[in-house]
């Protein structure tokens, strides 16, 4: 159970500002975000430990609320869900002192793709042709969607056909919603830069993605979530590690190219999938594969802070800054000289209200 909200300084703390750590500083936090006068405040001297913005997780699965203080308990103050029923959004929305959520609510798929069978997906979550694809969309805002999500496959794999996937990111942003494409093959990847989705999510295993989409991806100013732990656990649980080596690849040339790649881990407990990613630590593990991937510490912190937030409209977190959210995690270590130090948390709020912190 969180502690309640209290005025408090943390004083001799070491900030990330999004590039590297500051001197020893004060940093106040107040009513639930961060203040600039201590007058008042409870001090805790942080003895020089490392503090950064509250950790997204730009690739979630909320099976229940429960699974926000898991995150929370690891430094994950923001999940981006990518799929629920109506019904649990409002569960999942605003729950003081934990992890805030945001969600697609129900994916889109077509109907004859592995995710058709997946136990436990919803009926109106297949789109069957192009026409209903603006209905669709205004249903899914209506139901308290924040973004759209299209599962795609490569095609005549059984997902949303071509057509479809392109009215469908028409129709949202006509509505000024983000489009985000699951897009785990060649085939489908293609079909998400055809249809203009936003962010991809997933990179393909085995072979790379090839010079045309890679450049694609950074002259359409298109996003990627890599998942690259789903990724290379799908690759174990297959007995192709190998494969994995490709993906890496890929995440490497698309930040080459500059395109902004967003930590998320497809942490989920979905009965069926290939791989089972636990929720909270995984995002750890996420950040250490986007380094090994090419990425500098700071630019892998920035994938789980300042990025999705810009990227997803987040305009009230990702940084830390007075009148931003205090979602802040307290670190034992300097992760800007080894990645893991993310791992050794000390203290975490979200909001403003201190969160009890997992067992190492």
């Amino acid at each position: 159970m969180a502690s309640a909200a209290l005025k408090t300084a943390l004083t001799n703390v070491r900030v990330f500002d999004g590039q590297r750590l500051t001197d020893p500083t004060t940093v106040v936090i107040d009513d639930g975000t961060i203040g600039t006068d201590a007058n008042g405040a409870r001090t805790l001297d942080a003895g020089g430990a490392v503090l950064l913005p509250g950790l997204i997780d730009a690739h979630v699965h909320l099976h229940g609320p429960e699974f926000l203080d898991q995150l929370a308990a690891r430094g994950v103050t923001t999940a981006l869900d990518m799929a629920n029923s109506p019904e649990q959004l409002a569960v999942l929305r605003d729950v003081p002192g934990t992890t805030s959520a945001l969600s697609a609510g129900t994916p889109v798929i077509g109907p004859g793709g592995p995710h058709s069978r997946m136990p436990g997906m919803a009926g109106d979550a297949v789109i069957h042709d192009v026409a209903h694809a603006d209905r669709y969309v205004a249903d899914r805002i209506a139901a308290g969607s924040d973004y759209l999500k299209i599962i795609l496959e490569a095609p005549g794999e059984g997902g949303p056909e071509a057509a479809t996937a392109t009215a469908l990111v028409a129709a949202a942003h006509a509505r000024g919603i983000r489009v985000i494409a699951h897009a785990a093959s060649h085939g489908a990847f293609t079909m998400a830069l055809d249809a203009g989705a936003d962010i991809v999510t997933h990179i393909p295993l085995g072979t790379p993605l090839d010079p045309t989409a890679v450049q694609r991806m950074s002259s359409e100013g298109h996003i990627s979530v890599p998942t690259l732990t789903m990724m290379e656990g799908t690759a174990t649980t297959r007995g192709d590690e190998k494969a994995f080596a490709g993906s890496l690849a890929s995440v490497a040339a698309l930040h080459r190219a500059g395109v902004p790649v967003l930590a998320g881990t497809d942490a989920n407990t979905q009965p069926g999938v290939p791989f089972q990613v636990p929720h909270g630590t995984s995002l750890h593990h996420e950040l250490q594969l986007l380094v090994t991937a090419g990425l500098t510490p700071a630019e892998a912190l920035r994938a789980a802070t300042s990025l999705p937030a810009r990227h997803f409209g987040l305009t009230d977190r990702g940084a830390i800054a007075p009148g931003l959210r205090a979602d802040l995690v307290l670190v034992d270590g300097d992760p800007l000289a080894d990645i893991r130090a993310t791992r050794a948390l000390t203290r975490v709020w979200c909001g403003g209200v201190e969160h009890p912190v997992a067992d190492a």
